[in-house]
This record gives structure tokens, C-alpha cells and sequence, in this order.
């Protein structure tokens, strides 16, 4: 396709790719892939690689009938399906009420609420005083007081009261109403002072052995070994074998 001159030149299609586009030296050299295990690039990173394994082996022994049984489309994994339908029953018996007819209803007190019509009053009886409730009179009431203490609404000075003259050490007290020395009881020692060990006395015991008790000669006085020291005395014993293991451990031969 010729077009117009632009100097010395005439503008023309390309007819290949132009070195400049490409970053890499060319198609001279081949890049590493970026996918698959072998050959990988190793500037970039590898996610695992797994690997498509084959169908299994049919077993031998298998649960199921096969396809030689035939099995219904209604039967599910949770039983047998089985759409809704109704059942045709007999007419169920109805109680004969007595119910009542129109002329059994009053209506024209409802025409008031149906078309207009004047106010009316209705007249009622008087009603009956409360005797009951009776409301105090002025007479009733008394104003607070002002003065003394617990008043209403002013400060109350404080107060004091008079009390009487005490009888206490005093000429007009009768000293015969008060209790003598013979009207207190003994104080006990033991209350102030160390107390005293207390022994009771018991009944006379009965001796344990109704029999005959032993005389000094049923006891033998010649053994004072039992309360004093005696030499060391030895015993005779067997003869035992040469070939007889001895019973002493070898540890304690040293």
C-alpha cells in the first residue's frame, strides 16, 4: 500500500517485529518454564506438584446386588417415598343444636348507630349520700406549737429538766433498811487463794482373790539373775556337717 512522501521516504507496514520489543536476548535463547517439576524456573517459586493416580481395582467381594436387581425410584436412603394423598373416610356425625332465629334478636336499638339522632339523656336515680365519710371541722385542727422542745418549724432552744432531790447519804435516808454484816455470806478461800488439792473418799474395794494367796515359800529366791548382772553363759549345741553351707553372709566376714 503506497501512501504520500514524507521527506526523502515513503511510510510502509513492517514486515516483522522490531529487536526493541522484546527483553529478552531473542528468540536464540530458551527461558526455564514456570510450571511442572522438571526444568523449573529457579528464580521463581514451586508449589507442590501432585500427582493423578489411576482408578482403583474393583473388589472382588462387593456389598451392593449390582445393576441385575432393579430398585424403584420411590425407595430413598431414608425409606420409601410416598406422595401426599388423602384418604376418603365417612362423613363424621354433627350434633343437631338448637341455635336461634331472627326473631329471636331485637334490632331497632341499633338504628342510633345507624342513622342520626338527637342527643338523649338518660335519667337515673340520685345517688345516696355517704353517711360513712365525714370530713373533720376547723374545730379539728390546732396550730403548732412555738415554744419548748420538738416544735414544728422554729429552733428550740435546749431545755433542762428538774429532777428531784436524791435520798442518797442523806439525813432524811433510813440507814435501818440497809443489810448488816450477818445478811453477806462467807466468802470461801479459794476464790482469793491458791486452792487446795480436794480428795474424795470411795467406798472400801473387795480383794480381788477370794482364794488362797501364797506363802513366802511358794517363791524361789534363787535366781538373782533377774535383778542382777550375771556372767555369760554358753550352751552345748549339735555338731553340724563340714558340707554344710554357712548361714553368715560373705559381706559380713570382714
Amino acid at each position: 500500500m503506497e501512501g504520500a512522501w514524507v521527506g526523502t521516504w515513503r511510510p510502509h507496514p513492517r514486515r516483522g517485529p522490531i529487536l526493541a520489543e522484546f527483553s529478552t536476548p531473542g528468540p536464540k535463547y530458551g527461558l526455564p518454564g514456570t510450571t511442572g517439576h522438571p526444568g523449573h524456573d529457579p528464580t521463581r517459586d514451586r508449589a507442590p506438584a501432585y500427582t493423578f493416580r489411576g482408578t482403583k481395582i474393583t473388589a472382588t467381594d462387593s456389598c451392593s446386588p449390582g445393576p441385575r436387581y432393579y430398585i424403584h425410584s420411590s425407595i430413598t436412603n431414608t425409606g420409601k417415598y410416598v406422595s401426599p394423598s388423602a384418604h376418603v373416610t365417612g362423613r363424621y356425625k354433627t350434633k343437631n343444636e338448637v341455635t336461634p332465629g331472627p326473631s329471636d334478636y331485637t334490632t331497632e336499638p341499633a338504628n342510633k348507630h345507624v342513622y342520626l339522632s338527637a342527643p338523649a339523656n338518660s335519667m337515673v336515680s340520685r345517688p345516696k349520700d355517704l353517711k360513712g365519710f365525714q370530713t373533720p371541722g376547723p374545730a379539728a385542727y390546732t396550730l403548732p406549737k412555738v415554744m419548748g422542745p420538738r416544735t414544728a418549724y422554729t429552733h428550740a432552744e435546749p431545755c433542762y429538766s428538774m429532777l428531784w432531790k436524791s435520798q442518797y447519804q442523806s439525813c432524811f435516808q433510813d440507814l435501818a433498811k440497809t443489810p448488816g454484816p450477818a445478811a453477806f455470806q462467807k466468802v470461801e478461800l479459794d476464790v482469793y487463794k491458791p486452792k487446795a488439792p480436794k480428795y474424795t473418799m470411795g467406798l472400801k474395794t473387795n480383794p480381788v482373790g477370794k482364794g488362797i494367796a501364797p506363802g513366802p515359800a511358794d517363791y524361789s529366791l534363787g535366781k538373782v539373775s533377774v535383778t542382777k548382772c550375771r556372767d555369760p553363759a554358753f550352751s552345748f549345741g549339735i555338731r553340724h556337717s563340714l558340707y554344710k553351707a554357712s548361714l553368715v553372709p560373705e559381706k559380713h566376714l570382714d
